[in-house]
């Protein structure tokens, strides 16, 4: 095929605005399906944890053929923490699709995904998805989009974009909110007509960088990117060029194209193509397959530095050992370190104590997947509170400043924006949200959206959204604006927690255990009513005695403990905590676990503290 009839986009947006539901329609409509064949929703989301959490974690292509055209397609993650595989995409394509809910409008990680396109000047196409939903505003929305594209300072060029408007749900579209037709064909046109065929030489040396990863048993290591200059054949010599400078030559042994869900062994292919490399051994992002004859490197992928860190340490409590198959600092060192081919955002760093390693990801979710990844496969191991990077900008302590956009229910406007005032908070923006809702705009300091979820959830009983995106770095504000402001119940001894030993304390907070579950001094069993730790026995039995008791058949009525998830418990850390990470249990506890030893490390720190 001609690379006239080829089209390279991606399909970007923000989380949940329907990128990988247009994605399924897409593949529907352009006949890749057989009409009998049973198809799952979200099908381009295949890891567990993507379907489980309704999220597209990874970028993934694939590829459709309609009307004499080929369509290769990446579908891109929706959610910030997440925007190292949006940028490192962004050289495969020539056009991007960019998708926004009808009802929310432009959220903040669309201004990120936007602002990364039209820096890489890429032909940008607006759909505005979900146009039958209750409530939807599409005219206005497609108004927000063109203010956001002049507010990011796009080319005239860039600004003469075409809007489709589109029900991904149920395959519809048109130019005109009210006059859908029953299939995609308008969006497909605005593909052909508006995204510009792939550039490149195909008679030049070849030249090709390696922007996605896959594994296969077979082959090993497979390498995905786009060709942008000559030809790839199966069985030719190649020179890798590494970001270092080094170089090394390697052989195509298998060359992949992309049909649909499937990869299809061709002999060549040429500038233009997305394709897949195998046999290359050790190959990573953002190395250059070339000709060996003439190798030029492309420029190094950029990617945005990180913003958040934690320690993950090797697991001591006194439970080590018993869930995890993998608890050896070996272990944990060689998975973090393999975790680094494969995402460029990632950065892990060795420290003094070799059982313990610094990971810094673009936020908590970012950190989060990839601990759960960890103790899926049989790791156990403890990671700190979340720490926010701050760097030193032309001798100037800076710290990241993130942009969050809430949906709040008008009776809780006033908590929220108290709540945020008290973390260094700065409202920008202010409107209605319809329904009742009204939207806030803030920027405020990484450090106080830490932990802040939970709060926020509360505040709007449940109702209120929150998402954020990184803005920029300002210099560091004084004081602690985020992190938590109650005190927990910690355990003063081993054992299973009782009934009565968990009623007794019930007046004193919220417990985080159930009768039976195993304990040990120094864990966090509950959330304190005031801003204090108390030590508390959850292992307590009911004394026996010989006397009877008027109330001995009365049912007791026990409250419903708060069980935390894996995102829950890492905002919930303090600095003096751990969070203890099993294939089978996330538990809290302290640092110091014995009661003694922490409040003799207690006084010592107030005593520096005195001292400075």
């Amino acid at each position: 095929m001609s690379t006239k009839q080829v089209r390279n986009i991606a399909i970007i947006a923000h989380v949940d605005h329907g990128k990988t539901t247009l994605v399924d329609q897409l593949l529907r409509q352009s006949g890749t399906f057989r009409a009998n064949e049973a198809i799952r929703e979200r099908v381009l989301d295949s890891n567990d944890l993507e379907r489980e959490r309704g999220i597209t974690i990874l970028a993934k292509n694939t590829a459709v053929r309609h009307r004499g055209f080929l369509i290769n397609i990446v579908d891109t993650p929706g959610h910030a923490d997440f925007g190292g595989e949006v940028e490192r995409i962004m050289r495969m394509v020539d056009g991007v699709l960019l998708v926004v809910d009808a009802f929310e409008g432009c959220m903040p990680q669309t201004r990120f995904v936007l602002r990364k396109a039209l820096e890489h000047g890429l032909k940008p196409i607006v759909v505005v998805n979900k146009v039958d939903r209750p409530n939807a505003r599409p005219m206005e929305v497609a108004d927000e989009v063109l203010d956001l594209f002049i507010d990011l300072e796009a080319s005239d060029e860039q600004l003469s974009f075409p809007v489709v408007y589109a029900s991904g749900l149920a395959g519809r579209s048109g130019r005109s909110p009210d006059r859908l037709q029953d299939n995609l064909e308008p969006l497909f046109d605005a593909i052909f007509d508006h995204v510009p065929a792939p550039p490149g030489d195909a008679k030049g040396p070849a030249q090709m960088q390696i922007t996605l990863l896959d594994y296969n048993d077979y082959l090993g290591r497979i390498g995905i990117g786009r060709i942008t200059r000559g030809r790839l054949i199966r069985g030719m010599t190649v020179a890798v060029l590494a970001a270092d400078g080094s170089r090394r030559q390697a052989r195509i042994e298998k060359l992949f194209g992309f049909e649909g869900l499937n990869r299809v062994e061709v002999e060549e292919a040429e500038a233009g193509d997305i394709v897949a490399v195998a046999g290359v051994k050790d190959i990573t992002i953002g190395e250059t397959v070339a000709d060996p004859n003439e190798p030029e490197s492309l420029p190094p992928l950029a990617i945005d530095e990180p913003t958040m860190k934690m320690t993950f340490l090797v697991n001591n409590s006194p439970f080590a050992g018993r869930e995890g198959k993998w608890v050896t600092a070996r272990k944990l060192r060689e998975r973090l370190f393999k975790e680094l081919e494969s995402d460029v955002s990632l950065r892990v760093e060795e420290t003094d104590s070799p059982d313990a390693f610094i990971v810094s990801g673009r936020g908590e979710l970012h950190l989060s997947v990839l601990i759960e990844n960890v103790r899926r496969e049989g790791f156990e191991l403890q990671v700190s509170k979340p720490e926010v990077i701050i760097r030193e900008i032309d001798g100037v302590r800076m710290e990241p400043i993130e942009r969050i956009v809430a949906d709040v229910p008008e009776e809780n406007v006033g908590a929220v924006m108290e709540s945020l005032g008290a973390r260094k908070a700065e409202l920008v923006n202010m409107g209605s949200a319809g329904t009742g809702h009204v939207r806030l705009e803030f920027l405020v300091p990484s450090r106080g959206l830490i932990g802040y979820r939970t709060r926020f959830l509360t505040l709007t009983h449940g109702y209120g959204t929150m998402n954020s995106v990184f803005e920029k770095y300002a210099p560091v504000q004084g004081g602690d604006p985020g992190g938590r402001r109650e005190g927990v119940l910690v355990a003063s001894e081993s054992g299973a927690a009782t009934l009565y030993g968990i009623l007794s304390l019930e007046d004193r907070g919220t417990m985080f255990v159930t009768p039976g579950t195993e304990v040990y001094e120094g864990m966090i069993v509950g959330e304190h009513n005031r801003d204090n730790d108390i030590v508390v026995n959850v292992c307590k039995e009911k004394a026996l005695t010989n006397v009877r008791s008027a109330t001995k058949e009365e049912t007791v009525k026990m409250k419903a403990p708060r069980l935390l998830s894996l995102e829950q418990a890492l905002e919930y850390l303090n600095d003096d905590e751990y969070c203890e990470i099993t294939p089978k249990s996330i538990r809290l506890r302290k640092k110091i676990l014995a009661k003694g030893e922490r409040e003799k490390a207690e006084k010592q720190r107030r005593m520096a503290e005195m001292n400075t």
